[in-house]
């Protein structure tokens, strides 16, 4: 989802499952994952048909918009600045996508770059960074990544019982 809503296009969050959340005790606060995504929440249940074509509605009324999701998550500060760096290199996309391209190419994507017509030289803020955080382009990007999932599941998800396992939480610990 965040690299979508890097994308610059419109976006829509169908939870699935959430008879299942619900009947387990779980918590999870929707308009906190939508105000803390950028993009409208909507619960659904495929197996019960629950919300399906509210889920889908929204999605052709959010698409025929063309208003783009704006991605809401910020990564550490240091990171930020260096894809800001590159963003204001990048000259030959549209403004919503120029972050999508700016983490993209600080990442070495090659598909990416090879779709641009002017790719900016950023390989040396990049070795700067891998050098100060001690890691490679992408894993600095996932790693970011998941810190920020995580403060979102922290801020928007309430477990009912940390002790007691789910029977699918059974079966994936022997799987």
């Amino acid at each position: 989802t965040t690299q979508l809503t890097e994308l610059g296009i419109p976006v829509v969050i169908a939870i699935n499952m959430m008879d299942a959340v619900r009947k387990s005790g779980d918590i999870i606060n929707t308009s906190e994952l939508s105000k803390k995504t950028g993009c409208k929440v909507i619960e659904i249940s495929a197996l019960k048909g629950e919300n399906v074509i509210q889920a889908a509605n929204e999605a052709v009324k959010v698409a025929l918009s063309k208003k783009a999701t704006i991605p809401q998550h910020t990564f550490n500060e240091e990171v930020e600045e260096i894809l800001d760096n590159i963003e204001e290199k990048i000259t030959d996309v549209p403004a919503e996508q120029k972050r999508f391209f700016a983490i993209k190419l600080f990442e070495r994507d090659d598909k990416i770059k090879s779709l641009m017509k002017n790719p900016p030289d950023v390989e040396n803020l990049i070795l700067e960074a891998e050098e100060k955080f001690d890691d490679d382009s992408e894993s600095i990007i996932t790693n970011e990544r998941y810190v920020y999932i995580s403060s979102i599941i922290k801020s928007c998800y309430t477990k009912k019982s940390k002790e007691k396992l789910s029977s699918s939480d059974k079966i994936d610990k022997i799987v």
